[in-house]
């Protein structure tokens, strides 16, 4: 048999529906992953306003419950993946801080190349269990960055997070809650020693790039942040009445670029300071003040806190001693909080270091945005499989009744489809022959009037060609012509073979109406039970969580979606088959007018006496 239009526009429905079906794992770096979340960067001036060129930059990202579900991720934060925003490209990452208890994450992420004055998208992806970590500190940030302290080590020395290794020398006090995690605190007793080294080696007309966040703890603050000294050379950081300073001091004299504003006490800034052809002093990402001065030659240890010679360091730093006359006298240590402490080799470019003060600051949304979770399309995952877990058992009978009221009307549906494409084929080969009679007398002296009854055997038309002929032929044994009397009679047995035609198209049609007005109903009734056993384990536990009846009510609504997802269905095939039938039904009694018409016109007057038997007509082959 053959596919009919009907069937074969179905099929093409279907493939429609689901090539074109949106999938939540289009584009899926992998498919292991069962989350993903996007954030976007936004230098552009909606976002940060950074005009300056960028660069590859570490960005830090803060994790809190209002941005990342802490529960679907491990507890150690192992599974976390960065991947660019071509979902193809991995990115480089490493965790500062983790606690999911606290609901508390920061993670560094280093962005490739970030545009100014762009947007650029970078994707998280979590909810791995079989996951092992995949944390690179080193490559996190590039072979250009020559000391990087977290300051995230308790009475431990701070650790470097480049490739370089150059752990200080010294631990220092914690300061817990700083700026970024914990912190540096510095009481001006004691300080910090950062050794010489190969990446910290900096050469006479050298560039540079320093930059730490400070929180002095005094209003108007004055010491030393960070000093570096040999021979004749320096190099200093510090505030002057809480007006942080850059000061550098060659065989030639000292020069001193101060910024205008002061810094309140117990307020975090960032300052930053870029030496190349001319040295900048940054304050929260923007210049504050130029010098036109080289940088010196320094391969010496430094001292982060104090100068060289003002305090020492409870470990002396290799070749340390007091500070060469030449240099000029020590000046007083720095009270207060030093956080993300970072030392380039290079002179970063203006985009760079407004990126890192507006991503570390206090208000890092300006550049930071997180978008909404996606789900991996998986059955094991996401909010469709917790809706499912949570089911109970009185809506999965309720479920279970929809499954099957489904599966009856879909298949009543389909088999009624492919009889009427039947019914219709052989209708129209029927009505081909039917045209091609010369009169009805021809098919009525046939000693066979059902001819090739194969290819007819599904046309209710001919079986009430059958009906008409049989009774003609019975009629017409003794008289040769039909009175009014006998047309109607036959007329009438015509009506009742009709009748039977249609209960025949129509059988198994209530089904279809069963589910269309019972589903529904029954899945409200599943949703009704499964509400009031959800409420009545609350007044049970006697606590009202939102995160605990969320679930349940979710899960009871399942039964209402699903006595819809039987009722919808079935209601559209209804309607299809219905104007079928009816199609079906208007042909045979149009059919029958017919019928009885020819029969009139060719025996009520006895037209049809003498007339020898023709070809058999209906037995002619298509």
């Amino acid at each position: 048999m053959g596919v009919s239009v009907y069937q074969r526009n179905a099929i093409r429905l279907v493939a429609a529906t689901l090539l074109f079906s949106p999938a939540a794992a289009l584009g899926w770096w992998n498919s292991d992953w069962a989350c993903r979340k996007p954030f976007r960067l936004d230098t552009s001036a909606a976002g940060a306003n950074i005009t300056e060129a960028i660069g590859t930059v570490p960005v830090l990202l803060r994790l809190h419950p209002g941005n990342f579900r802490f529960d679907a991720a491990k507890d150690d934060g192992s599974d976390l993946r960065f991947v660019a925003g071509d979902d193809k490209t991995p990115l480089k990452h490493h965790i500062e801080r983790y606690d999911a208890l606290l609901g508390e994450a920061l993670v560094w992420v280093q962005v490739p190349d970030l545009k100014p004055g762009a947007k650029t998208d970078i994707w998280l992806y979590y909810k791995n269990p079989k996951a092992v970590g995949a944390e690179d500190p080193k490559g996190t940030y590039d072979a250009d960055t020559a000391l990087v302290y977290h300051f995230a080590e308790r009475a431990q020395a701070p650790r470097d997070s480049t490739t370089w290794a150059n752990q200080a020398l010294d631990p220092g006090a914690t300061a817990d809650g700083a700026l970024i995690g914990m912190g540096l605190r510095l009481d001006g007793t004691k300080a910090v020693g950062i050794p010489a080294g190969p990446s910290l080696a900096w050469a006479a007309g050298g560039r540079l790039t320093w930059a730490a966040w400070l929180r002095p703890s005094e209003t108007e603050s004055t010491g030393v942040v960070f000093s570096r000294r040999e021979g004749g050379s320096a190099f200093l950081v510090g505030l002057q009445a809480g007006r942080p300073y850059v000061e550098v001091t060659a065989p030639t004299g000292s020069q001193r670029a101060s910024a205008p504003a002061s810094f309140p006490a117990n307020s975090w800034h960032h300052v930053a300071v870029t030496v190349g052809d001319r040295l900048t002093l940054y304050v929260d990402g923007s210049p504050a003040a130029n010098l036109a001065v080289a940088l010196p030659a320094l391969n010496s240890s430094s001292l982060l806190g104090a100068d060289r010679g003002g305090i020492a360091p409870a470990v002396p730093a290799p070749g340390a001693g007091p500070a060469p006359g030449g240099a000029g006298a020590p000046g007083a240590p720095f009270k207060g909080e030093v956080d993300e402490l970072e030392i380039s080799k290079v002179e970063r470019p203006p985009g760079f270091v407004q990126v890192l003060a507006v991503s570390q600051g206090t208000d890092p949304a300006k550049l930071v945005a997180a978008g909404q979770d996606e789900e991996g399309s998986s059955w094991s995952s996401g909010y469709f499989a917790i809706i499912i877990r949570s089911v109970t058992l009185d809506g999965w009978v309720v479920i279970g009744l929809l499954a099957i009221m489904s599966f009856v009307s879909l298949t009543v549906m389909a088999s009624k489809a492919s009889y009427l494409s039947a019914v219709e084929r052989s209708d129209a080969r029927f009505q081909e022959r039917f045209e091609k009679l010369a009169n009805l007398s021809q098919a009525v002296a046939v000693a066979s009037p059902l001819g090739d009854e194969k290819p007819l055997r599904n046309s209710p038309l001919f079986r009430l060609f059958q009906i008409g002929v049989a009774e003609i032929q019975k009629r017409t044994r003794v008289r040769r012509h039909l009175s009014a009397e006998a047309i109607e009679a036959i007329r009438a047995t015509l009506a009742a073979g009709l009748v039977r035609e249609n209960q025949r198209l129509s059988r198994r049609m209530v089904l279809l109406t069963i589910a269309i007005s019972g589903g529904p109903f029954l899945g409200l009734l599943g949703t009704v039970v499964g509400v009031m056993i959800t409420f009545a384990s609350i007044a049970a536990a006697g606590d009202v969580n939102v995160n605990a009846i969320a679930p349940g009510i979710a899960a009871a609504l399942v039964a209402t979606v699903a006595g819809l997802a039987v009722a919808i269905p079935a209601l559209f095939g209804y309607n299809w088959l219905l104007t079928r039938v009816k199609e079906v039904t208007a042909t045979m009694q149009i059919f029958v007018d017919e019928l009885v018409t020819k029969m009139a016109e060719v025996y009520a007057d006895g037209e049809g006496e003498g007339q020898s038997p023709a070809h058999p007509a209906l037995a002619a082959a298509d």
